[in-house]
């Protein structure tokens, strides 16, 4: 198994190599040369299952025979040890035809905790065989620098730094990384948004010198091991609804277009779902871009989901890669246009290929308060903003009963974003253990303005031996 850039200039790597890589040298992200294919037999053959082993067959499959399964089964069991659910992605009811996927029982309650578990494990396998330190810098819009510091603090060769944008976060999303007394993190406020954060994450790779200098890895959702782990909630999510005898549509809240992105890459490894409803707030790229092909970058938005504060969605570029036949050149020719003026217009043959699949529609701040609130009174649930996302916007593509079961992506505890719950609701979420033990804790934050060079110094003070 091999793995190409989508712009298509640097030689395709290993799965290991493109693991430690993180981001392609020509700016592009990686995907499989070529998608694995599941039989519905083997499909079938997921239920009943353990996650953890779903997982581990999955993640070999991408692999391509470089890390045994035996150790595959081992890191994987590790990795999903942590839960408090024994089902892990639990699913719950709502309605007679929708379901929510409840992705929050990991450590730091958060969706990014079922990648990044597994992420910092396969980094501990690989660099303990390499004798090799990394770098890894993270940029987080609240939920991915939490779920980074718990599976690296502590990790022997690995040296990790956050960026997140200051103020933009909630109390509850910048303690999960701010509260850790481990000697090889580094917690950063920028004075800016996610997308100055993120942009000065992909400024650093394509540095070549300080790259290679600082040994930099990145295990944001431009990590393409970050997707395939993120593909297989949606595996056994299907199949506990029926799949591969039937199909399975999703609703999904999107920000960086990661968690949307894993559910197409589970489609096109043959799991047979209909449609993948992309919900975003009112920064909505995506929804704009899936419904007219006008992918163009705004200004961010401050809102009650921060995480989805986004208005350049990396993921849209793997996407783009995959509707466009897998044409590097028009792929890369479109990003690099976006990167420069801030706007692309897909292409008619891919525009309809994206709408193959996906649905999207934009929720406002109003419509998400306002659904957080009746879904607390009709079903009992609780639910983050994010999540009220997902189902604002499935209920406006499928209003009513249809033959295939909905999975709503539950992305986050509410307890995370109590403030915003409680003023939609009226009720205030209980704060698990893992909130409490972070609450009185010292927090330690380092601050800088949102410059590429800043963050390099930064950076390299910090990687010096």
């Amino acid at each position: 198994m091999k793995y190409v850039s989508t712009r298509g200039e640097p030689p395709p790597l290993g799965f290991i190599d493109t693991l430690l890589a993180g981001l392609a040298p020509d700016g592009g992200l990686y995907c499989p040369e070529t998608w694995p294919r599941l039989s519905p037999a083997e499909i079938a053959g997921f239920a009943g299952r353990p996650y953890a082993e779903v997982a581990a067959d999955i993640l070999g499959r991408f692999a391509g025979g470089e890390i045994p399964a035996a150790d595959l089964g081992s890191v994987c069991a590790e990795a999903y040890a942590s839960f408090d659910h024994p089902a892990v992605a639990p699913l719950v009811q709502l309605a007679p035809d929708r379901f929510l996927l409840e992705l929050f029982h990991g450590p730091t309650l958060a969706f990014k905790d079922l990648a990044m578990q597994l992420l910092g494990r396969l980094y501990g396998h690989v660099l303990a065989r390499r004798d090799r330190t990394m770098t890894i810098v993270c940029a987080t819009s609240g939920d991915t620098g939490g779920a980074a510091v718990e599976a690296f603090a502590g990790l022997a060769g690995v040296r990790i730094v956050v960026l997140f944008p200051e103020g933009r976060i909630s109390e509850v999303q910048r303690r999960f990384m701010t509260t850790t007394t481990a000697s090889n993190v580094r917690s950063v406020a920028v004075a800016g948004d996610f997308d100055d954060c993120q942009a000065i994450l992909k400024a650093l790779f394509q540095d070549g010198q300080f790259a290679g200098a600082v040994d930099l890895a990145a295990v944001n959702s431009i990590n393409f091991a970050r997707i395939v782990a993120q593909t297989v909630y949606y595996f056994t999510a299907a199949v506990a609804l029926g799949a591969p005898g039937r199909t399975v549509d999703f609703a999904v809240p999107t920000g960086n277009f990661g968690d949307a992105f894993a559910g197409y890459a589970a489609r096109l490894m043959g799991l047979p779902i209909g449609r993948i409803i992309v919900a975003t707030n009112t920064n909505d790229i995506i929804a704009r871009a899936l419904t007219t092909g006008d992918y163009r970058r705004g200004r961010a938005v401050a809102t009650q989901s921060p995480a989805m504060d986004i208005q350049v969605a990396s993921n849209f570029e793997r996407l783009f890669f995959e509707c466009a036949g897998r044409d590097a050149r028009a792929s890369g020719a479109a990003l690099r246009a976006f990167a420069a003026g801030g706007a692309v217009q897909a292409p008619p043959p891919v525009l309809a290929a994206m709408r193959d699949a996906l649905v999207g529609v934009a929720v406002s701040e109003e419509e998400t308060a306002a659904t957080i609130a009746r879904t607390l009174r009709e079903t009992g649930q609780l639910i983050d903003p994010h999540t009220a996302v997902a189902v604002a916007g499935a209920a406006r593509v499928r209003p009513g009963p249809a033959a295939a079961p909905l999975v709503i992506i539950s992305t986050a505890h509410p307890a995370k974003f109590p403030e915003a719950v409680n003023a939609a609701a009226g009720a205030t979420p209980s704060p698990p253990a893992a909130v409490l033990a972070r609450a009185d804790a010292v927090e330690r934050i380092d601050r800088l303005p949102a410059d590429v060079e800043a963050v390099k110094h930064y950076v390299r003070e910090f990687a010096r031996p």
